[in-house]
């Protein structure tokens, strides 16, 4: 932190908040509004275009693997130039420009090209922002300020779901599938709060500092230390069976949820995530990152079976507040543990690193997903990636025992 930034007091609260984290989380809250509304009813209209879940698994795999190829040198340039705030506006404006490409999309290939899009802009802007979120805030209140921004961020979240739930009860009530031309209407919304989101950030942030650089890019685990090499192991295990949420959302309408029903689902789910995530983070400030990250995994485990088996669009719907639950007390948590192991001229590069890994093996989840619906059906992705979040958990409560989480 800067020497003019003042030190929180012991006890975090929002109000100590420095002002990046207000503005970074303000910034997520309004892009988060604008792709929520778009990205959980994207799946619905690509089913509707007569597209196979394999086929959904690969779009997906390939937005998400191609934007973490991107965070990785993002991240590094971030620390070579020493500033992270004008990479994280160029990703935001990315995406905000790639939304109106969703409105003239009648083609799966239409639709996987501006996913592709609004992805890449996700990948440009993660790791400066996270880094710059990291840098922002005292080591000891760091959890607080991921938690607060995962919060707002998902509170966003909420709001985009619903506005688009608002939008098909007044154009499609009842529908069982979603019509393009809604569809077209949401995309129109959204459009708004992805430009208040570009200026948010723009406007509200500042740069700070960082003292040091790396001379190039270099995918490896050695400069980050061997903390982050056994965090990444546990978290990549996890991930590839953490298929894309889009097969929750397919889960949902596999179940017989309508539209609305699915879109209902995931009101809880962001709702019981915006409420949870702060005090999580605070939590972890407290009793450490690891014991909340292996507790959220194997919650994650009981969870993911429970999709898996569900037959009734009821037992979705409370499996979907029990997610929100996981999510709260998990993932922030480990974005916090990724600040508190690596070196801090180096964030920018840890979070590329974390970024591309966790991405890549998320391709590889939703490929392996989408291929298990269609061979062995709807429970077997789930059952796959309960399995394997109880492994990660086990290894990670092995490995990192006796590691110190806190710098």
């Amino acid at each position: 932190m800067p020497d003019n930034e003042p030190q929180a007091p012991p006890k975090g609260s929002l109000r100590t908040l420095p002002r990046n984290v207000w503005a970074v989380s303000l910034t997520s809250f309004f892009m988060d509004i604008s792709s929520e509304m778009v990205i959980n009813v994207l799946p619905l209209v690509l089913v509707a275009l007569g597209v196979s879940k394999t086929a959904i698994g690969v779009i997906e795999s390939v937005a998400e693997g191609g934007a973490s190829l991107v965070k990785v040198f993002s991240g590094w340039l971030s620390d070579k130039l020493r500033a992270r705030k004008w990479l994280a506006v160029a990703g935001y404006a990315l995406s905000a420009l790639s939304k109106p490409f969703f409105y003239f999309a009648n083609t799966w290939g239409a639709v996987a090209g501006a996913r592709w899009a609004d992805r890449v802009g996700k990948g440009v802007r993660t790791a400066p922002r996270d880094a710059l979120v990291a840098d922002s805030i005292d080591a000891r209140h760091r959890g607080l300020a991921f938690g607060f921004h995962r919060a707002a961020d998902t509170g966003g979240a909420f709001l985009g779901l619903l506005i688009s739930l608002a939008v098909i009860w007044l154009t499609q009530k009842g529908a069982a599938e979603l019509n393009l031309s809604t569809f077209q209407v949401i995309v129109l919304i959204s459009l708004i709060p992805a430009a208040l989101a570009v200026l948010s950030l723009a406007i509200g942030a500042k740069e700070v500092p960082v003292t040091k650089m790396r001379e190039r890019p270099r995918f490896m685990f050695r400069g980050l230390g061997r903390r982050f090499a056994l965090l990444m192991l546990a978290c990549g295990l996890f991930e590839l069976g953490n298929s894309s949420d889009s097969f929750l959302v397919l889960r949902a309408q596999d179940a017989g949820l309508s539209t609305i029903g699915v879109l209902g689902g995931l009101l809880l789910f962001n709702l019981v995530y915006t409420l949870l995530s702060t005090p999580a983070g605070s939590l972890s400030d407290r009793i450490g990152r690891r014991r909340l990250i292996v507790g959220g995994w194997i919650f994650y485990a009981i969870v993911y079976a429970g999709f898996g088996l569900a037959r009734a669009g009821w037992q979705i719907w409370g499996l979907y507040v029990l997610y929100g639950l996981y999510y709260a007390t998990a993932y922030g948590t480990t974005k916090a543990m990724v600040a508190d192991i690596v070196p801090p001229e180096l964030r920018g590069t840890a979070y590329g690193t974390y970024s591309l890994v966790i991405g890549l093996l998320d391709l590889g989840a939703s490929i392996i997903a989408g291929a298990l619906w269609d061979w062995l059906g709807a429970p077997a992705p789930f059952i796959f990636g309960g399995a394997l979040a109880l492994i990660a958990a086990l290894l990670m409560a092995v490995t990192m025992k006796n590691e110190s989480m806190n710098n």
